[in-house]
């Protein structure tokens, strides 16, 4: 199988996700003063990005930080997946499906506990690619280098031959630091024109030099 590989990250990439306005509206609702949630929330929003805290501790802990009920809870959470899910890139994604027998796919992603579940029933990612590597699984995030390598050693693959895709300049220029190729999302148009001048470029020889 080639070595040639390509992995994406999620959130800006394979899903769009423009702001909801979610935060204000609940702040707006409980009559707190703007940016009083991320605030509280903080280390909670992190904790849940390494996996360092449960589902479950993430509920107890919007409940006592914000003072909620049970259902005022289950409704701001939903709102929290609302935005974090946005939508499919379809046409991204139906150009990745064309590229299985060619390269090697995978994904890296910045995640929340929870996230697995809800991405693979609504999007089947886990169909899309061999491998997702997320930072709440793995407990380690972007631009940290252990996750680039963590998502190339889940494809068993060199840096030098993977093509990384990410819509935050800090982790595409994170990436190339530990040997990858980057490319930065700004529209599909040139992130489908980048994929395939890797895939022309072939797998690197180790020790050669880069290619332009």
């Amino acid at each position: 199988m080639t070595e040639t590989c390509v992995i994406l990250d999620i959130g800006g990439v394979l899903e769009i996700t423009p702001e909801t306005g979610w935060v204000q509206r609940w702040e707006e609702r409980l009559e707190l003063p703007l940016g009083t949630v991320n605030e509280r929330m903080r280390d909670v929003w992190r904790a849940g990005s390494v996996g360092s805290i449960s589902e479950r501790q993430v509920h107890e802990q919007v409940a006592s930080r914000l003072g909620l009920e049970e259902p005022q809870v289950e409704a701001f959470m939903a709102d929290l997946w609302t935005e974090y899910l946005g939508r499919p890139n379809e046409e991204l994604i139906a150009h990745l499906r064309g590229l299985r027998q060619d390269c090697r796919l995978g994904i890296l992603s910045n995640s929340f506990v929870g996230a697995r579940a809800r991405e693979t029933a609504l999007y089947h990612f886990d169909d899309l690619v061999e491998q997702i590597v997320y930072s709440h699984e793995i407990g380690i995030s972007k631009p940290d280098p252990r996750a680039f390598e963590a998502a190339c050693a889940s494809l068993d693959v060199r840096p030098e031959n993977c093509l990384f895709i990410d819509d935050v300049a800090v982790n595409v220029e994170a990436a190339q630091v530990t040997g990858m190729q980057g490319h930065l999302f700004e529209d599909n148009a040139r992130t489908i024109i980048r994929i395939a001048a890797h895939l022309d470029a072939g797998p690197r020889v180790p020790g050669s030099l880069p290619l332009g």
